[in-house]
């Protein structure tokens, strides 16, 4: 095994060496194309690849193909935030305070559009199957859920019980979104699901403040 990386280390030894030697460069590149192969791992239900050395450096640089926990968090969310959004609706009409008016219009305002930004990354990567009201995901195994008997209570809760009550499952359930949102960060792959991520970290965040100073 140390004989066959032994041409890499020389390789690598010659770029700090040579520099921007034009005859040294040629030699590395040659060298890291004909180094050992690589293995990688493919998708649930795709092949394993053969890569060059080159190639898998490269590709571990660059590629950001979905795995399961992108895909897995993008469904999730899209229930989560249906649910979110279910909740706003009713505040209009039941809210009296108009600080928690405000907020539920600013939480439809802006999980609305991550849910269909979340839809068209899912039908651009082939993923939106399962997509949807049910995402074939059980309601308890999100963070933050509200169960229904706790729904049930907050549309039939009016004024200052309202508010209390929407603040409260609003906190726990921008909480579980932080949750899901370090779990795909840690596992995930792919760029755009991280910056999904990112987004509902920072807004839920600041939302979560803004509402405990509500109560």
């Amino acid at each position: 095994m140390l004989f066959r990386r032994a041409p890499l280390v020389t390789a690598s030894l010659l770029v700090l060496v040579l520099g921007g030697c034009d005859s040294g460069s040629d030699d590395t590149k040659s060298d890291a194309a004909s180094g050992p192969s690589v293995i990688a791992p493919g998708m649930p239900g795709e092949e394993n690849r053969t890569l060059s050395a080159e190639d898998a450096a490269a590709q571990r640089a660059e590629d950001d193909t979905p795995n399961s926990a992108d895909v897995s968090f993008a469904r999730m969310m899209i229930e989560h935030h249906s649910q979110a959004l279910e909740m706003t609706e009713l505040a209009p009409k039941q809210a009296e305070s108009t600080q928690v008016k405000a907020l539920a219009a600013r939480i439809s305002a802006a999980q609305g559009p991550e849910i269909e930004a979340m839809e068209s990354w899912l039908t651009t990567h082939g993923k939106d199957g399962e997509s949807g009201a049910s995402g074939g995901h059980d309601h308890a195994a999100m963070p933050g859920m509200a169960t229904e008997a706790q729904l049930k209570k907050l549309r039939a809760a009016r004024g200052k019980a309202f508010d209390e009550l929407f603040l409260t499952l609003m906190i726990t359930h921008h909480e579980g979104a932080l949750t899901m949102a370090a779990d795909v960060k840690a596992q995930g792959n792919n760029i755009r699901i991280e910056e999904m991520a990112d987004d509902v970290v920072a807004e839920q965040t600041a939302e979560i403040t803004r509402m405990r100073r509500m109560l």
